[in-house]
Parts: structure tokens; sequence; C-alpha cells
């Protein structure tokens, strides 16, 4: 048993059900008037630490040092039953986030990364689905590994391929590179999960509604959009559903996005649809119940500091807790 009451599938000798791509690194957060506070994260190893907590058999293919830093990350991950694979533990430093957190719990980031995982790493043969996203599927000399990475599972047609832009302008440079390159892993995908903000960097003068569409049609069979305070809108093949927000009160948003992508991949794990033809084959009522849960866990997440998103058993109580608000029928 893990910490705060989460046990690991591999306690039991269980397999990876979902492979994590990404970078794990250390987010020294800021708050106004305050001192910088480290804590885990990196964009995927929170999506890991989430769906870990949730109970899911998870691996992360990462990279991170030997240092304090590194034995810090180890320990967060190993407590909520993430298992990493161990090529990508170094002896270099662990790459830092440092994030500025304004009065409305908003963060902003810049970093001091570098992002190489070997390219012996392999998604194991069991994997159900591979995620990734952020930094780590645009920064270079990495992101060509985890395309290619990829590019292998999209072929076998055998795991879901999940992605979530979740961009970062200060290591992406160029809005109209960065597009070019984000579209061709789109092509690669099942499901898609983007904000509206990253959209609005990407596409400056288009709605998301249009973006969503567009890359619906470039092949995934799920695109999801997140909005913050305004919900979130999801379209399949066979139509498209929207969600509001769940009401809970903001401490920040660091880690929320992720917290709901893990709530995502969760909500299709359980009802057995994580597989491309499961996903291409999703009706918009499922939809609108998969945005419900997603939205859910990012709530709860948010309600507390840093990239914090809760255990099942947690999840579970509070969507006891706002069924009242939103109703039975998805919750």
């Amino acid at each position: 048993m893990t910490a705060r009451g989460v046990k690991s599938a591999y306690d039991q000798g269980g397999s990876a059900v979902i492979t994590v791509i990404g970078e794990a690194l250390i987010d020294l957060v800021r708050t106004e008037g305050g001192p910088p506070v480290a804590h885990p994260g990196g964009s995927p190893a929170n999506v890991a630490v989430g769906l870990g907590r949730l109970g899911v058999p998870v691996r992360l293919i990462t990279r991170y040092g030997k240092d304090e830093y590194g034995g810090l990350l180890a320990a967060h991950l190993a407590a909520s039953g993430v298992e990493v694979a161990p090529e990508g533990v170094h002896s270099g430093s662990t790459s830092v986030a440092h994030a500025r957190v304004d009065a409305a719990g908003v963060a902003d980031y810049s970093f001091d990364i570098v992002w190489d995982p070997p390219d012996t790493v392999r998604v194991p043969a069991e994997s159900r689905c591979v995620h990734t996203g952020s930094i780590a599927a645009t920064l270079a000399p990495g992101a060509e590994t985890v395309r290619g990475l990829m590019a292998a599972a999209h072929a076998g047609r055998r795991a879901l391929v999940s992605y979530d832009p979740n961009c970062r302008p200060s290591l992406m440079g160029d809005p109209e590179a960065a597009r070019a390159r984000i579209e061709a892993l789109v092509d690669l995908c099942d499901l898609v999960k983007v904000s509206d903000q990253d959209l609005e960097w990407l596409y400056p003068a288009r709605s998301f509604l249009d973006v969503a569409d567009e890359w619906l049609a470039r092949g995934p069979g799920l695109v999801v959009v997140t909005r913050g305070a305004e919900g979130a809108y999801g379209v399949c093949r066979a139509g498209r559903a929207t969600m509001p927000a769940v009401s809970t009160p903001v401490v920040d948003t660091v880690g929320a996005g992720d917290a709901y992508t893990a709530g995502l991949l969760d909500a299709l794990r359980r009802r057995d649809v994580l597989s491309p033809n499961g996903v291409r084959d999703l009706h918009s009522s499922t939809v609108a119940e998969l945005l419900v849960e997603a939205s859910l866990i990012a709530a709860l997440t948010c309600s507390r500091p840093g990239a914090d998103p809760p255990t099942a058993a947690e999840a579970e109580a509070y969507r006891r807790n706002v069924r009242a608000e939103i109703g039975d029928d998805c919750v």
C-alpha cells in the first residue's frame, strides 16, 4: 500500500494498462508574496500520478536525475502507484519548471529542462493506451523518440493513442511551427484533449469549434476541448457534447488539465472502450458522461494547492457530494 491509501497494481503483480511518455520535473511554485515551494510535476508525470491514484496500472517513460529533486520525484511517483521505466533515471540534473501563481490561482511557467530519453525505451506490449503530451512531444531531441513510440502504437492499432498538446509558448517558439508539429501528432491519435487557451495560441483567428472538427477529420475518434470556467466540449464521430464546469473553490489551477486527462482516460477504461475502435464507436451521450467524470477529477484537484489529483476513494466521495448539483444521469 502506498501513501494516501493508493494501492499499486504492481504490488499484486499487475502490468501497465496505460503507458505515459514524457517529462517529470519539479515545479518551483511561487505565489504572490511567498517563497518558492517545490512540488513534483511535469504534465505527463501528473497524468501518470492521476491514473495511479485512481487505481489504474500505469507505467511512466520519463527522464530525471539521481539528485535531490530526482529523489523527490521518485518517491512521489512510487507513492502514487506509478511504475517508472528504469532507463529514464540518469546521473544528471532533474529538470525544473518555475511557476508563478497569480491572485486568481492561474500559473505562468518558465523552464529549465533537458528532454533526452534514451531511444532504447519501448512501450510494453500489454499496454491498452499510450498517452503523451506537452514538452515531451515537441522539445528536441526527445520529441523524435516520442513521435516514434506514438507512430508504432498507431500502426499496431491495438493501443489507443492519446495526446494533450498542453502548449508551452516559452519553449515551443513560433506558433506556426508548433502548429505543424502538433498537427502531425494529431494525425497519429485516437484521442486528443486540448485546452481552449492552447487553441487560441495555435489558431488565433479561429474558433475552438472549427479546430475541433478539423482535428477530428484528421483521424481521432474523440477530440475534447477544456474551457476552464466555461466547462468542456467533446466531438466524436456520432455527434457533440458540452458540459458546464463543476463549481468548486479554486486554490490554483496547477495540474488541473492533467487531472482532467487522467479522469478522462480512467472513465474510458471503466467503460471498456479504451481502444481505437472503442473511441471511434462512442455515442455523444457517452461523451457527455466522460466529460462529467473528467471534470469532477479536475475540479477536486483545483480545490487544493499544486498538482495533487485525488485517489479513487476521494473522487467517489466528491462525486457523491456534487451529484445533486449536476444530476444523477451522468455521475
